[in-house]
């Protein structure tokens, strides 16, 4: 099963910028994400509409970010990617014929709804703030910087 992990490379670029003196090249960033500029270019300009971050054009231009940290919440980033389905479960038919299939879509369906409530709400209380805090925490208890790279092994 394919899984869709905007969010999370979406993320690892953002705390890169974060890190970052200054704008950050969509080549930059295309390498922390492991992809190509124009997917981190197409990307970024979803957070560019929701004012996440900003693009300088130019020598020295790039993406930065917008707003604070604390002022960043992964459910702002979700709905910047376009609120992509958080699970790959679904129903078999969308509108069956099958008395036994409505009621198994029914329950299935409510569930679903609840879970993706909750996991969008649980998204609006964690900022990037606290994921720097985090990183920042795991730099320290490593005890080195990573050389300029926070990909150590």
């Amino acid at each position: 099963m394919n899984r869709d992990s905007r969010l999370s490379a979406v993320l690892h670029a953002l705390l890169h910028m974060a890190e970052h003196q200054g704008p950050m090249t969509s080549e930059a960033l295309a390498a922390c994400m492991q992809t190509n500029p124009a997917v981190v270019r197409r990307t970024m300009a979803g957070l560019r509409e929701m004012g996440l971050v900003a693009s300088e054009k130019g020598h020295g231009g790039g993406w930065r970010m917008a707003r604070p940290l604390e002022a960043i919440t992964l459910r702002d980033i979700h709905e910047a990617l376009g609120t992509p389905r958080l699970f790959a479960i679904g129903h078999k038919s969308e509108n069956p014929s099958c008395l036994v299939e409505q009621a198994v879509n029914a329950a299935l369906g409510e569930t679903l709804r609840e879970a993706e409530a909750l996991l969008v709400q649980r998204f609006g209380g964690i900022t990037l703030a606290a994921l720097s805090a985090d990183f920042h925490r795991r730099l320290a208890a490593r005890g080195a910087a990573c050389g300029g790279s926070h990909h150590a092994a």
